[in-house]
């Protein structure tokens, strides 16, 4: 690939030129070269983020900041979304360890999540960790703490957790001592996330550590080379040994994108070592004896290596359940020996079925597996003894979004929602009963009067496409409803039915929202990912497109009255259905997306993100990267609709310039008259970390913005 400078075309301007007018952003145009297709981009200079690219970003955050606030409509929105916010209890990430129950929770008057647990399931919660009353962020005034993940060691004693900066995803982990809440002063920086998997001995526990980047070393090798270590208590962290992960064994070669991790299941005598592509279903596999990770040399035994497609192992007593789609895409699961694992002789457990096995948990007696079926979910299991498979009856169809077992106890909690019916916890017993915990406090607003339905949009080749909708009971169908399409379509995710109590806020005013489960997703299982990945990406936003000439078709909505919206890899999706249908959309909305494909490897993010989308550094990676990159197909002259753009600074996934070039050009290029507006949160990141006010403002802008445009496009096509 080779890079040519080009022509300074036109000034910067820092500010907006009128009142109606965004910061236009300066174009110095170079080009590159891939395999003999030359591709001009004009602000490649915002990928230095130097302070030209600041001052312009703060310029549009400004000017988004006052058209927004200006809606007509935001702030009685805003209102009704806080007041709805707050009407229900949020409980998330709920744990089984022994009889004890740990989980998130943001209660209403609370801004950011907070740490709880119960002793037993009916014991009364404790408080364990509130961000807000911890230290400030060393050195960063204003900016905040998140927690991000937490674990718990076998005897209950110890609590470690992440806490991460103003959503950066990036920070420390930290030890509490649960019965007295006393911090041990343990500080293990850069962790992302994970806060680690505690040994049998409740003094040591196991952790992914980033390394230090090294002076002039480019973004991109930030995240590479990373390796777990065994930690113990009061420990330095810098001498701590590393068992797993780039470098550490000979005998197993890591590449530096891998993520290694090391987890252990209460009661088992086995430590799990994974390494993870962090995009991919697809992990590599090995097991050693817990007490080995303390020798001078861990005896590392394969499992499963990336061309055994497989997804999740678990240890059982000495045997092993692994969860595989090797020539299998909707899974199977098959047993093996922890001791001497072999896949070809593998003994099956529960087959390929028409649903797709999604998930695993272990319990004391039984492993419990998680079917998607039709965009619901199952749940089946299977006994320890008898292998024997039986299918639990659920309260109702929906989804389980949370699922937790402990080896040492039988059973299983799980989380359900739906559509329209609010989150609540049960707890399976041996016998499949099911009864509900009171972790979660019922949702106190009657959402009766709103419905859902699960329907299939015929797609650009005769692939059906399923679609969810929902909206109040009874509504017309005169293509009048304003219409919000939702789409992602990467990495094999689902978008699984979800009760969010904002969303009535919409719902509310007559508005549809709608959930394309559209190819390059795992609603179908692996088949369904790769028939939306690298070069066969373009299924993701023509199912996209398909969806919605389906909700015009069927009178849902009308183009005037329907909206798209895409978030992180969903803005491949959104981006291209703007470039390929333009006038099938009244307004779009894109969330810190991924918007120009083509320069994604160049971020810090982006060599883990090579399996799903490719590389330039081949011809098949080019061609597959050219059709997805949004931002090169901005065309001149082309009326665009109404787009919202959102965008955290402190994003450590998506840069926030995937966003800015896209807006520029876009800005530059649209000739609709229609607003592009550039959305940008200083105290924020990818989504991850974000307080209940911030997650409110951006909807209640978001809402506000796609009332008032489509009211504006529909009465824009009346007077044709």
């Amino acid at each position: 690939m080779k890079t040519v400078a080009l022509a300074l075309l036109s000034l910067f301007v820092p500010y907006a030129l009128a009142d109606d007018a965004p910061p236009r952003a300066e174009v110095r145009e170079v080009s590159d070269t891939y395999f003999g297709t030359t591709v001009a981009d004009p602000y490649r200079w915002m990928e230095d983020k130097g302070p030209e690219f600041a001052s312009w970003l703060k310029a549009q955050a400004a000017y988004a900041r006052a058209r927004l606030e200006a809606l007509p409509e935001r702030e009685a929105l805003l209102k009704r979304i806080e007041a709805l916010g707050e009407a229900g209890v949020e409980v998330s990430v709920a744990r089984r360890e022994g009889k004890a129950m740990f989980y998130f929770k943001l209660a209403p008057g609370q801004n950011d999540r907070q740490l709880f647990m119960r002793a037993s399931p009916t014991a009364p919660e404790r408080l364990l960790v509130d961000p807000a009353k911890l230290a400030p962020v060393p050195g960063a005034d204003g900016v905040r703490w998140s927690i991000m993940s937490y674990n718990v060691s076998d005897d209950g004693r110890y609590l470690s957790y992440t806490v991460a900066p103003g959503g950066s995803e990036l920070g420390e982990i930290r030890v509490m001592e649960i019965a007295t809440r006393r911090d041990l002063g343990e500080r293990i920086d850069r962790v992302r996330g994970w806060a680690g998997s505690w040994m049998p001995d409740n003094r040591s526990f196991a952790y992914r550590r980033e390394r230090k980047r090294e002076p002039g070393e480019p973004a991109t090798e930030e995240r590479k080379r990373s390796r777990t270590f065994l930690h113990v208590l009061g420990a330095n962290p810098d001498e701590d040994k590393p068992i797993f992960g780039y470098g550490v064994d000979p005998r197993i070669e890591v590449a530096p994108a891998l993520f290694p991790l090391v987890w252990t299941l209460s009661g088992s005598r086995w430590a799990i070592g994974e390494l993870a592509t962090g995009v991919s279903p697809n992990s590599a596999y090995f097991i050693a004896p817990v007490a080995s990770l303390k020798d001078p040399v861990v005896p590392w035994r394969r499992v499963a290596g990336f061309e055994d497609e497989v997804r999740w192992i678990y240890p059982q007593g000495d045997e092993l359940y692994v969860l595989t789609f090797k020539n299998a895409p909707r899974s199977r699961i098959v047993l093996t020996s922890a001791r001497a694992p072999d896949l070809a002789t593998a003994k099956e457990v529960l087959p390929q079925g028409r649903a797709v096995i999604q998930r695993m948990q272990d319990a004391r007696d039984a492993l419990y597996v998680t079917l998607l079926d039709g965009g619901l979910n199952r749940l089946v299991r299977i006994d320890h003894k008898t292998r024997a498979a039986r299918e639990i009856k659920l309260p109702y169809e929906g989804t389980i979004f949370d699922r937790s077992g402990d080896s040492r106890e039988p059973g299983v909690l799980i989380g359900m929602t739906s559509w329209v019916k609010p989150p609540a916890y049960f707890l399976v017993d041996a016998k499949g009963a099911v009864r509900e915990l009171p972790i979660q406090p019922a949702f106190p607003l009657d959402v009766s009067g709103y419905e859902s339905r699960e329907v299939m949009a015929p797609s650009h080749d005769g692939t059906l496409v399923p679609l969810s909708l929902v909206h109040k009971r009874g509504l017309a169908r005169d293509g009048a409803n304003p219409t919000l399409l939702l789409g992602y379509g990467a990495y094999g995710f689902t978008t699984d039915p979800w009760f969010n109590a904002r969303s009535l806020a919409w719902l509310e005013r007559g508005g549809v929202l709608a959930f394309a489960h559209v190819r390059g997703g795992g609603a179908f299982g692996r088949e369904w990912h790769l028939a939306g990945q690298k070069l066969t990406k373009p299924n993701t936003w023509k199912d996209f497109i398909a969806c919605a000439e389906y909700l015009v078709r069927e009178n849902y909505a009308s183009p005037a009255t329907l909206a798209g919206t895409g978030r992180s890899a969903g803005g491949i999706l959104m981006g291209n259905a703007l470039a390929e249908r333009p006038e099938l959309f009244g307004a779009a909305v894109i969330n810190v997306g991924v918007l120009n494909a083509l320069r994604f490897e160049h971020t810090v993010n982006g060599p883990p993100n090579i399996p799903e989308f490719g590389s330039v550094t081949t011809e098949d990676g080019v061609k597959g990267l050219l059709a997805m990159d949004a931002y090169t197909k901005v065309r001149d002259k082309t009326a665009y609709p109404a787009v919202l753009l959102t965008h955290g600074i402190n994003d450590p996934r998506v840069e926030p310039w995937q966003s800015g070039k896209y807006a520029a050009r876009l800005q530059a290029m649209t000739s609709s008259g229609r607003p592009v507006l550039l959305r940008v949160e200083y105290d924020a990141g990818h989504g991850l970390g974000s307080t209940k006010r911030q997650r409110n403002e951006e909807l209640a802008d978001t809402y506000a913005f796609l009332l008032r445009e489509l009211r504006s496009a529909a009465d824009a096509r009346k007077a044709q």
